[in-house]
């Protein structure tokens, strides 16, 4: 037998700091995470952050990780936070969503 799914999958949840809301960056992460085809959701915090969440093949999301510590070419990224979770966890996810 090979690999099973949950050992090559990754779920995470990312806060995004810096320069990040009001230059497209959600519409960014959507369509990264979408060519990736990841899951999960992107939504701006209050505090001026941008909070990812996002689970698939674990190769997958490290791409978009990468995509976000670059961001969209009018943000500037000043700090990536990334939270582990449970592959399992996220999934109630189907798709890639942008939350308001």
């Amino acid at each position: 037998m090979g690999v099973g799914v949950s050992e090559n999958r990754r779920a995470v949840r990312v806060l995004v700091r810096g320069r990040v809301q009001g230059v497209g960056f959600r519409w960014f992460v959507a369509r990264a995470a979408r060519d990736l085809a990841v899951t999960g959701s992107v939504r701006n915090a209050e505090d001026g952050s941008v909070e990812v969440v996002a689970a698939g093949a674990a190769e997958q999301v490290e791409k978009l990780i990468a995509a976000l510590r670059r961001g969209p070419s009018q943000a500037a990224v000043q700090s990536v936070e990334i939270d582990e979770r449970s592959p399992s966890a996220a999934a109630d996810h189907t798709e890639f969503e942008i939350l308001p």
